[in-house]
């Protein structure tokens, strides 16, 4: 069967930017039923598309790929040096108390449990989230989150430690509020970025679909 046609929202000669659903890998994963991913989607099209950075299965949003091996060198640096701005769209339990503030909790993998990632104040890779309210409403508050390093899981182990899980969180969020959301409510909603040939700002955003 062939794979649904993929959303494109940007795309010229060196990179493109597409969106993923919930619960579809970013790459192919190892058993037969994880082979269908936004990756290969996008290479069915554009056959020269190349990863640049991954999202979360169950987290949908905005990805970017770099067209070829070159691009793809470049805009890895990009990320790796945080010339990448990312902004994501969360649905967290409870209210939270401060309309804005950040989050410096060190995360590290807890190795036993993969792929779950822990608070580690002694072992943890430095991390850092800023985190702004957009809304209220019914003990829930939706969020508007800036990831400055990417750790794994970092939005999701953030906001479990502040207290305010997201709501559909299989990993981490105890079962009452998993039960609230039949999907994981996190979503990539905006790239910033420096175009890697032009040296124009390049901006992408899509709303969250939640």
């Amino acid at each position: 069967m062939t794979a649904p046609e993929p959303t494109v929202l940007y795309g010229d000669g060196q990179c493109l930017v597409a969106v993923k659903p919930a619960g579809l890998p970013s790459v192919p994963g190892r058993t037969e039923a994880l082979q269908d991913c936004l990756s290969r989607r996008v290479q069915q099209h554009t056959p020269d598309a190349l990863v640049v950075h991954r999202l979360d299965m169950a987290t949908s949003g905005l990805m970017l790929f770099a067209r070829g091996a070159t691009m793809q060198r470049v805009l890895s640096a990009a990320f790796a040096e945080r010339r990448v701005h990312k902004t994501y769209t969360a649905v967290v339990a409870g209210l939270v108390a401060d309309d804005s503030g950040s989050v410096t909790l060190p995360l590290r993998a807890d190795w036993p449990n993969r792929p779950r990632q822990v608070v580690d104040t002694q072992a943890g890779k430095p991390s850092l989230t800023h985190y702004r309210v957009l809304a209220r409403q019914a003990g829930c508050t939706r969020l508007q989150l800036e990831p400055v390093t990417g750790r794994s899981h970092q939005l999701r182990v953030h906001l479990q430690a502040l207290g305010h899980p997201i709501l559909g969180d299989m990993l981490y969020a105890p079962p009452d509020v998993q039960a609230l959301s039949p999907r994981l409510l996190l979503h990539a909603c905006a790239l910033d970025l420096v175009h890697p040939a032009t040296g124009a700002a390049l901006h992408v955003e899509h709303a969250a679909p939640f």
